[in-house]
């Protein structure tokens, strides 16, 4: 029983929830657009760092949250303008290599004072504006089997406003998706020249994407660090992999695959941790290992799933088909 309430705590967490969100801004890049974006876990960061720096400056909370989404969206166009032209490949690895740009430019000691360098921004420092404003008491609250603090860090606050946020951009994503506006860039993700061909600025519409998504992931980033700290290594290339991952486990294109695939991804890999941790002996097994492990069985079950189903759990195949 403890393994299934470990599961169903990791799916309902607000981590889950920060991922999801992410994964929603990568599927307006991806899933709309078809943009290789490898780069954000860049936005996310920028989303943290904005947050957290504006906070430890005095501002208020809602100026805070505004200030690492404008500095996404700055982000986004900086990134875009010279590299929106470029398709494929190219892409994608200018955009992992901007997303270490900014996290080596987060370790940098020059601007330590600011982002703290390697050791980040402590939760601590920023933290508070938000907790209080939780309705929820300041104590433990257990409603049904789980039992969490109501107003700090991984709270019943946090949890229920991140997955509120989630629902949110998943229901702008489907009107976006199912708009005009959105019709035209599936039509640049099929074929960008017919798309050319018949007027549309197709920079334009990829500028757009790119910075709708960016802001959503640094909102992903934001929600990430209220439950946690800003490091600048916890959003390493490994994230940005993560993300791809849980995007295309729950159907890119989709209104509720990144909701499903993040769910999926990170119960799983609790599950696979929680019974290697119970039937493979410490001598066999080190504690140490038994989260390398259970990426690599998370991992090889992907690949089936990708060569198997390629479109994902909730993904039309057709939509791929790019």
């Amino acid at each position: 029983m403890d393994i299934i309430f470990d599961v169903l705590r990791t799916a309902i967490a607000p981590s889950t929830a920060a991922f999801a969100l992410a994964a929603i801004g990568l599927n307006f890049h991806f899933g709309l657009t078809g943009l290789l974006n490898m780069g954000q876990a860049g936005f996310m960061l920028l989303g943290m760092y904005g947050f957290a720096i504006s906070i430890q400056q005095g501002w208020p909370i809602w100026i805070a949250v505004i200030v690492g989404l404008i500095a996404a969206a700055i982000f986004a166009v900086l990134l875009g303008w010279p590299t929106l032209k470029l398709r494929g490949d190219y892409l994608a690895i200018v955009t992992i290599a901007a997303a270490e740009m900014v996290r080596f430019l987060g370790r940098s000691q020059s601007l330590k004072d600011l982002t703290g360098a390697s050791s980040g921004i402590r939760g601590s420092d920023y933290k508070a504006p938000f907790e209080e404003l939780s309705p929820f008491p300041d104590s433990i609250v257990t409603l049904g089997p789980f039992s969490m603090h109501g107003s700090r860090s991984s709270s019943w606050w946090l949890t229920t406003v991140t997955w509120v946020l989630v629902l949110l951009c998943a229901g702008l994503f489907w009107r976006l998706a199912n708009s005009p506006w959105g019709r035209v860039l599936k039509g640049i993700r099929e074929d960008e020249d017919a798309v050319r061909s018949l007027g549309k600025n197709v920079y334009s519409y990829k500028m757009q994407a790119l910075i709708i998504g960016g802001v959503i992931g640094a909102l992903g980033g934001i929600t990430w660090a209220l439950g946690n700290s800003v490091q600048p290594d916890s959003m390493g290339r490994p994230t940005t992999f993560w993300l791809w991952t849980l995007l295309l486990l729950g159907g890119a294109a989709t209104v509720f695959g990144p909701l499903l695939g993040s769910i999926l991804f990170w119960s799983s890999l609790t599950l696979v941790k929680s019974l290697a941790s119970a039937f493979i002996p410490s001598d066999v097994l080190a504690p140490t290992e038994l989260e390398p492990f259970s990426l690599v069985l998370v991992g090889v079950t992907l690949m089936l799933l990708v060569v198997f189903r390629p479109q994902g759990v909730l993904g039309n195949k057709k939509e791929l088909a790019f």
